[in-house]
């Protein structure tokens, strides 16, 4: 018979207590709840304080928050919030709820349990970074988050200050929806304070070891009088190896002529972004540039894998559609294709190893090239324009 260790003992007494309290809270009708007293309460004329709710259950003061919204009629996309909703007979759901609805009192009624919530988070959770603005935080505490949370978390420190994300429409949709959102068109990362600042890196660190990368965009200012290696740029896509190179240009104050490069070092240069004028641009010291044609050979060996190893959706991330059309082709260039179109075709012809092969057929492409073309092409077929972007 298998013996426990003391412990793997103390573990399964810690788990079997979770499941029972959890078990029990979720057990509780919503009438055997603290909340009904609430339901009765006008949130629009009366404010509360964080003692009235900080000795709430976490779970309470989600459907708490959702009381607020709810007396307003918004349509709730969290199950439990919704389920409970249903119950009230007061609820009157409004398909065209939107959070301008929200008077001031409501507002801050809802920063105030919003501010409990985070409280008890066991890690910081995306909707907890207005609560950081002064505090100084450490890795344990951001703990472990999806790909897309991390972007949200680190987003956030800058959508507090009214930051917009015209190039991720999903990004400014997600905080569009948040009640405390406030777009400004004129922000600059210049208004982040220093604590700010330090909570980016530190958000950045988590998630790039997390990830299990050593460096990533934002931090080339590290590497101005170090080496890089080539092991350190291991698990980068493409995208964030393009901003890497062009970072190291930026902070010499380059001037982008690609809209997009220009967007993101003016809009995600935290403040050290200063373009300056062509003749007063700094060179690139003897490190930087040692720098800049290790990453530009490490994505051109990312590019050749296009042809020998089946490549993941992750590889692409960031690439614009027009980007990944030319990655997808670059697949049949390697083979010598003629392109019909003068434009990729005059693309090609500029590269060494370019060798055109009018005899080509695709049928002639290896099963893993098959695989890369195809996965290519429906990241294609989602992602954003660059002239899209460009247009917004």
């Amino acid at each position: 018979m298998l013996k426990l260790s003391r412990f793997s003992k103390q573990m399964m007494s810690i788990l079997l207590t979770l499941f029972l309290v959890q078990a029990f809270l979720f057990a509780r009708t919503p009438d055997e709840t603290d909340l009904t007293k609430w339901e009765s309460f006008d949130f629009s004329k009366n404010g509360i304080e964080i003692k009235d709710v900080q000795d709430l259950p976490l779970e309470e003061l989600r459907l708490l928050r959702g009381i607020v919204f709810g007396k307003r009629g918004r349509i709730f996309k969290d199950k439990d919030i919704a389920d409970y909703l249903k119950t009230r007979s007061w609820y009157k759901p409004n398909k065209n709820f939107q959070n301008s609805m929200l008077g001031d009192v409501e507002r801050k009624n809802i920063d105030v349990i919003r501010e409990a919530e985070a409280l008890q988070h066991s890690y910081i959770e995306p909707g907890d970074l207005r609560f950081w603005q002064t505090k100084v935080m450490t890795e344990e505490e951001l703990g472990y988050h999806t790909a897309a949370e991390w972007k949200i978390i680190l987003s956030e420190v800058e959508a507090i200050h009214g930051k917009t994300f015209e190039n991720e429409p999903w990004l400014q949709k997600y905080f569009e929806e948040r009640y405390w959102y406030k777009a400004n068109p004129s922000y600059s990362p210049k208004v982040l304070s220093e604590t700010e600042r330090k909570n980016i890196q530190t958000i950045i660190a988590a998630r790039n070891k997390e990830r299990k990368v050593a460096v990533s965009p934002g931090e080339m200012d590290l590497f101005q009088n170090a080496l890089l290696t080539e092991q350190m740029l291991k698990g980068l896509t493409i995208h964030e190896l393009r901003l890497m190179r062009n970072e190291f240009f930026a902070r010499h104050g380059h001037i982008f002529k690609q809209q997009w490069l220009a967007s993101y070092f003016e809009n995600i240069g935290y403040g050290w972004y200063e373009p300056v004028a062509p003749d007063k641009e700094t060179p690139l010291s003897e490190i930087e540039d040692n720098n800049v044609k290790l990453i530009q050979a490490y994505e051109n060996k990312l590019r050749e894998q296009l042809l020998t190893k089946v490549i993941k959706t992750e590889m692409l991330f960031g690439l614009f559609a027009e980007d990944a059309r030319i990655l997808r082709n670059e697949i049949f260039a390697r083979h010598g294709k003629v392109f019909s179109d003068k434009v990729l075709q005059n693309y090609f012809t500029s590269f060494d190893w370019y060798k055109p092969d009018p005899k080509f057929k695709e049928k002639n492409l290896t099963a893993t090239e098959k695989k890369n073309v195809a996965t290519i092409y429906a990241y294609e077929k989602e992602a954003i324009s660059k002239f899209t972007t460009i247009e917004a």
